[in-house]
């Protein structure tokens, strides 16, 4: 029998259980015109830049798209900045982060 009373239950069982870094994605405006239900700075809970990119599109269904090819990285017209260095689909995310997503400006 557990500590708690219950055949079965462990008391620790909620403190094993890895808890995902919080972190604050930025935006750019020109992704928030296609998803108008957006906000420019999103609070998620992801272990990765990938992971984030996937609780994106959960919350707004296509989003992953505009951000990611098929191979599955980010797109090259796409950068992606974590506290100021640029990051790729499978860099690590701590709490607090700061994750900015930047389109690229071309021109001629």
């Amino acid at each position: 029998m557990a500590h708690d009373g219950r055949p079965g239950g462990d008391d620790n069982l909620e403190a094993a259980a890895p808890r995902l870094p919080s972190v604050c994605l930025v935006l750019p405006r020109a992704l928030l015109s296609l998803f108008p239900d957006a906000s420019r700075e999103v609070e998620l809970s992801a272990a990765t830049v990938g992971e984030a990119i996937a609780a994106l599109d959960q919350r707004w269904p296509g989003m992953r798209d505009r951000l990611c090819d098929a191979t599955p990285r980010i797109r090259r017209h796409i950068n992606v900045v974590v506290d100021g260095q640029r990051a790729r689909i499978d860099t690590a995310l701590k709490d607090g982060d700061r994750v900015h997503v930047l389109t690229a400006i071309s021109g001629g």
